[in-house]
């Protein structure tokens, strides 16, 4: 159960970035607008510091416990909220990648002198506050609901509800999840399923647009002349050679930089932030009804995620 949903949002428009830092000038007003935050959609996606969100993560694992003793998990009687707070959970055994980026900046590497340094990797102290938590198997599938062949559904007689344990809280706090959605080959659920969306179609649509399209020809065309051909800035920063070591490669840290001065010298991030915030803004006006509707629902989730909370001091 991933809660921070701008860091979701970023792995399903699948962009990996460098964070910002030490240019000025021109390097500032593009970094100013390489923020999800500097996109209309962001309204709509919870702040993942607010006291409402956090409440909302805790409650969820409050709940997701009562449902795991319920289901015979009798380990779960001393279960302590804090040890899994602002994580989510791995099946045990489950090869995670470490060492990525999980910025919030939607277009990328922005910063030459940071890129040349760490080139796509995060950098020290660059670590999401929300880390995975291995589970046991049986634990796992009774906390998520995903099952792998010759998982049992039914820990201790007991089925596992629709999502697992914290699919059900997630239900007691929200209500009924709206219509599921696909992006990008992801089966994706949850009360932030318009918002996010929305996001991702909002970023297709504005990558078919003519001045989208003339930014990557631009940005490509400088790559080239410093001997790297990629068409477009995600498709360098998704190389699978970064994906091979936890440390960045000299030539990972040449691309990164090279990636970054181009942004600048295109204007990139400008010309494409200007594309996306116009079809953000058409779908919000087309969605208003239903991104209201979302609105109101996290704000009822809010009050309940406290209620539960109260009654389990």
């Amino acid at each position: 159960m991933r809660t921070l949903l701008p860091l979701v949002l970023t792995g399903l428009l699948a962009v990996t970035a460098c964070q910002s830092g030490g240019d000025t000038g021109a390097g500032d007003d593009a970094r100013d607008l390489n923020t999800m935050e500097s996109l209309p959609l962001h309204a709509y996606l919870p702040d993942p510091e607010s006291g409402g969100t956090k409440a909302v993560g805790t409650a969820q694992w409050i709940l997701a416990g009562q449902c795991m003793l319920r289901l015979g998990f009798t380990g779960f009687q001393a279960f302590d909220v804090r040890s899994v707070e602002s994580t989510y959970p791995v099946r045990r055994g489950t090869l995670t990648v470490d060492g990525r980026v999980a910025a919030d900046t939607p277009y990328g590497a922005d910063d030459p002198g940071l890129a040349a340094r760490f080139g796509y990797h995060e950098r020290p102290g660059q670590q999401s506050a929300e880390q995975p938590v291995e589970w046991a198997a049986d634990q796992y599938t009774a906390l998520t609901g995903t099952f792998r062949t010759g998982d049992s559904r039914r820990p201790y007689g007991r089925p596992v509800p629709e999502g697992g344990c914290l699919g059900e809280a997630r239900r007691k706090l929200y209500g009924a999840d709206p219509r599921p959605a696909e992006i990008g080959g992801v089966r994706l659920t949850g009360p932030y399923t318009v918002a996010v969306k929305l996001w991702a179609d909002a970023r297709e649509q504005a990558r078919k647009d003519p001045a989208w399209k003339k930014a990557d020809r631009a940005w490509a065309d400088c790559m080239k002349e410093r001997g790297l051909r990629y068409p477009a800035p995600d498709q360098a920063s998704a190389d699978p050679a970064w994906f091979r070591a936890d440390k960045p490669s000299a030539r990972e840290r040449k691309t990164a930089a090279a990636d970054a001065r181009c942004k600048l010298a295109t204007g990139y991030i400008k010309a494409v932030h200007a594309v996306e915030t116009r079809a953000q803004r058409a779908a919000i006006d087309k969605n208003a009804k239903a991104l209201e509707d979302r609105q109101t629902v996290q704000e009822r989730a809010v009050a309940a995620a406290r209620k539960v909370i109260a009654e389990a001091s």
